[in-house]
């Protein structure tokens, strides 16, 4: 089945928004990363420049202070950047500083070993672009400016037609190309892995007929919503499910079934869109509702009763809801039962209503 599924993915490009999802989701995990690459290249470029300076004799001019600050500058600025678009931008920037500061260095050394490296840093640039989290543009722009910075035959003495250039351009042609194709190949494949964990992702935790969460996803975000709600008033679980929903499948079919079920999961995402729901299964849904006190909460389960009544179709139905504040002492099972409770109520009390669930209501259900 895998196989199955990563052959149909590989065959289709992922969506514009999903490659964008991505982009970003790579620049997040590999934020850290970029960091670490950008702090490491300044010290390299400054460790080659004192070498050059003092050893060489050259002295450690006010232009490599200026660089430092500069690439330094772009470091701190990355600590606050969190777009991977930024991020393609300000890598290029860097890119461009970084290989002028190389070139400068490098012409403080002799000039028979200037050519080789000039080669040994543009080969460098390049493996580390292409292993950061920046857009196509962003890397094929930063290759150009670092191979136009780094140009081995503006050293005099070396000529294209030449043993010598000759074997540099075949060199970084092959380097070149080799890192190119690495990169392009890596990231079309982290694509594609995002794109198949997002679909198998909406597998697990979307309901396929209805296209809204399932209970797994559910459960999932009312825990955490639970663990991290500290206003105990103002939370509040709903629990709906669809009036005489038999009917409608014995005398219509199971698909003017499943019809009703979108009609009634499109009203409850269109009235609750910022709070959590799911379908739990069959015709029940659940709603878990907060920052709300009771009055508004009521009146939120209220309007949801009345838009699915009101909503033209072609087998009309209504809802009925069982609603329950979520104490301090209530873990989700808890809740879940209680709204299930009221919700009994609801149902034997006349349908096309929600019912709040109460202490005194629970002790009559248990004398019945």
């Amino acid at each position: 089945m895998y196989k199955t599924i990563e052959k149909q993915i590989r065959q289709h490009l992922a969506p514009s928004a999903v490659r964008a999802e991505f982009r970003q989701h790579d620049f997040e995990r590999l934020r850290g990363f970029c960091i670490l690459i950008f702090c490491l290249s300044i010290a390299i470029w400054m460790l080659f420049d004192l070498l050059v300076s003092f050893i060489g004799d050259q002295g450690f001019t006010w232009r490599s202070v200026v660089l430092v600050s500069a690439m330094s500058i772009l470091t701190v600025v990355l600590l606050f950047v969190r777009n991977a678009s930024q991020f393609s931008i300000l890598n290029l920037l860097f890119v461009s500083l970084m290989a002028f500061a190389v070139r400068l260095v490098v012409e403080g050394t002799p000039t028979d070993l200037q050519a080789g490296w000039l080669i040994m840093a543009a080969s460098s640039i390049l493996y580390s672009i292409s292993v950061l989290p920046v857009r196509r543009w962003s890397f094929f722009a930063s290759a150009l400016a670092a191979w136009l910075l780094l140009n081995p035959f503006q050293v005099e003495g070396t000529h294209l037609f030449e043993l010598h250039g000759l074997m540099i351009v075949s060199y970084a042609a092959f380097i070149t190309g080799l890192t190119f194709h690495s990169y392009i190949v890596l990231r079309r494949a982290k694509l594609q892995n995002f794109h198949m964990s997002r679909l198998l992702l909406d597998q697990a935790y979307i309901d396929v007929l209805t296209e809204i969460p399932n209970r797994r996803s559910f459960v999932t975000q009312a825990e955490q919503r639970l663990s991290d709600d500290a206003d105990d008033a103002g939370r509040y679980l709903a629990m709906v499910d669809v009036d005489n929903f038999k009917k409608v499948n014995d005398q219509f079919g199971h698909d003017s079934g499943d019809v009703v079920l979108k009609r009634i999961a499109a009203n409850i995402k269109t009235s609750m869109a910022e709070f959590v729901y799911a379908r739990l299964g069959g015709e029940e849904f659940v709603v878990y509702l907060w920052g709300l006190d009771q009055q508004n909460a009521e009146a939120r389960v209220a309007a949801l009763c009345k838009a699915v009544r009101e909503t033209p179709g072609e087998h009309p139905v209504t809802i009925s809801i069982g609603l329950t504040r979520i104490s301090g002492q209530d873990n989700l099972s808890n809740a879940l039962a209680k709204a299930d409770a009221a919700l009994y109520d609801a149902k034997h009390e006349g349908k096309d209503r929600y019912v709040l669930w109460s202490p005194a209501r629970a002790d009559i259900d248990k004398h019945d």
